[in-house]
């Protein structure tokens, strides 16, 4: 069954340390300690987070991360993107590379549906819901 990566997760959860409002620089030890990830990985996907436009960083007294834009702004979509690319959305649900419309795996029909209705969800959950638990709207799927 389709699940996001481990690397994603962690991601989703370090954004959902941050201050919604862009307000405040938190620190990265800060991040590791609350999520339990490793500085030396937390750092990676800063850094791939960054590259993509969703975070920006101080260096020294006061430093740290923040939202590079408004959390309303930033969709899970975004960080799935980030992290995973975009290659997840056209594989087979099975992971069968011989998988097409031409020669369908059991589960084709059914993966085609449901992809698109993950992608909305996705595309409408914002960090600023998902940092303040508020307004999420799961009955999308």
């Amino acid at each position: 069954m389709l699940t996001l990566s481990q690397t994603a997760g962690y991601a989703i959860m370090a954004l959902s340390c941050l201050d919604p409002n862009g307000e405040e620089f938190i620190q990265e030890q800060s991040i590791a300690d609350k999520t339990g990830i490793s500085k030396p990985y937390l750092s990676k996907l800063i850094h791939k987070l960054s590259q993509a436009g969703i975070l920006k960083g101080k260096r020294g007294y006061k430093g740290g991360i923040i939202f590079a834009s408004d959390a309303k702004s930033i969709t899970m979509m975004d960080v799935v993107d980030a992290i995973e690319g975009t290659e997840w959305r056209s594989k087979c649900l099975l992971g069968l590379p011989t998988c097409s419309c031409n020669k369908p795996c059991p589960v084709h029909e059914f993966w085609g549906k449901q992809r698109p209705k993950i992608e909305k969800v996705l595309n409408t959950l914002t960090f600023d819901q998902v940092i303040q638990k508020k307004d999420v709207n799961w009955t999308l799927l």
